[in-house]
């Protein structure tokens, strides 16, 4: 046998496996990593997703929620996964403003070099909220009343580093207000206190704040994106309440552990798109006033490169900081 005969033979029995892998894959449970407690928007959407992608692939999406530290101990947990398709990771855009928030001795993983993007899966607003017995009607009396009471009153948010966390910051600063920040384990335990009185105020993002202020429970006085949404048309922009540059988007992304075979990365990105294109999902989204996602793995590469340096703008302007 010649040596470039052999050669030739050690590089196919070197590429069977993998390709044989991948054509196996998937053959037991994937594991969707949240990083954040059930019941929260991002709980809410990596459900919906977990069920059609179980469908979808012909097995089951487990969700486990592993919620702390303002979604990145999830984070972490699914950075250093095994790279073998068999574990996925539920994004927000918290994970964008993490690497300046934190900094980068005080997490144990790189997300965009430890996590390999797939696509988006949706994007939506936050709504100001208060508590129903919170003695203001609209966003400008409640700039007032706070800047009559400075650090009186309390925000709550989903965690430290969250969206929640740096868009409550961003309107304190911006406002020119003080409030106390109470971090939560998520965006589920956050409403149950906001509802009780335990908090007054929070910027929580739509998904899970539309069916609390559609049933009278909290009372929303603004949302943040710079146009107001077709889902709640009758809510006044931050910005109209005489905010200039209040504009947040928060968006949920599916990521998977780098090294991932991008074989499989092809199959989870081309599954999650047609998923995306449903009537179905698309009304599910629209339920809880998001915009349905599909963006290409490359794209969302790009876009998490944008994202993490607006935040850090941000967070140096705002001068968040996490306890």
């Amino acid at each position: 046998m010649t040596s470039r005969l052999k050669i030739a033979l050690t590089l196919a029995a070197a590429l069977l496996p993998a390709a044989a892998f991948a054509q196996a894959w998937p053959n037991h449970p994937i594991t969707m990593i949240v990083p954040f407690a059930a019941g929260g928007t991002t709980d809410i959407v990596a459900r919906a997703m977990a069920v059609e992608l179980g469908r979808s692939l012909s097995t089951t999406v487990v969700v486990d929620n592993r919620a702390g530290a303002g979604g990145t101990l999830g984070a972490g947990v699914a950075a250093h996964a095994s790279p073998d398709g068999y574990t996925i990771f539920m994004s927000t855009v918290a994970h964008a403003i993490a690497p300046s928030l934190y900094g980068p001795k005080r997490l144990n993983y790189d997300f965009e070099r430890d996590l390999a993007p797939i696509t988006v899966i949706s994007s939506l607003p936050n709504l100001l909220l208060v508590n129903n017995s919170f003695p203001v009607k609209n966003e400008k009396e409640l700039i007032a009343y706070l800047k009559a009471n400075p650090g009186k009153f309390s925000y709550g948010s989903a965690g430290n580093g969250s969206i929640e966390h740096l868009s409550g910051a961003l309107f304190t600063s911006l406002a020119g207000v003080q409030m106390v920040h109470v971090p939560y384990k998520g965006g589920a335990p956050m409403m149950t206190d906001l509802i009780g009185g335990t908090i007054q105020v929070a910027i929580e993002t739509s998904g899970s704040a539309a069916p609390q202020v559609r049933s009278g429970k909290v009372r929303a006085l603004g949302i943040s994106t710079a146009k107001r949404s077709a889902a709640f048309p009758e809510i006044p922009t931050m910005i109209e309440a005489g905010l200039p540059g209040y504009d947040v988007t928060t968006w949920y992304g599916l990521l998977a552990p780098h090294g991932t075979p991008p074989e499989i990365i092809t199959r989870l990105y081309n599954a999650s798109a047609a998923i995306l294109k449903t009537p179905e999902m698309k009304k599910r989204l629209e339920d809880i006033g998001a915009d349905a996602g599909g963006m290409p793995p490359a794209e969302f590469a790009a876009f998490i490169k944008t994202e993490t340096a607006k935040w850090a703008k941000v967070v140096k302007e705002s001068g968040a900081t996490v306890e």
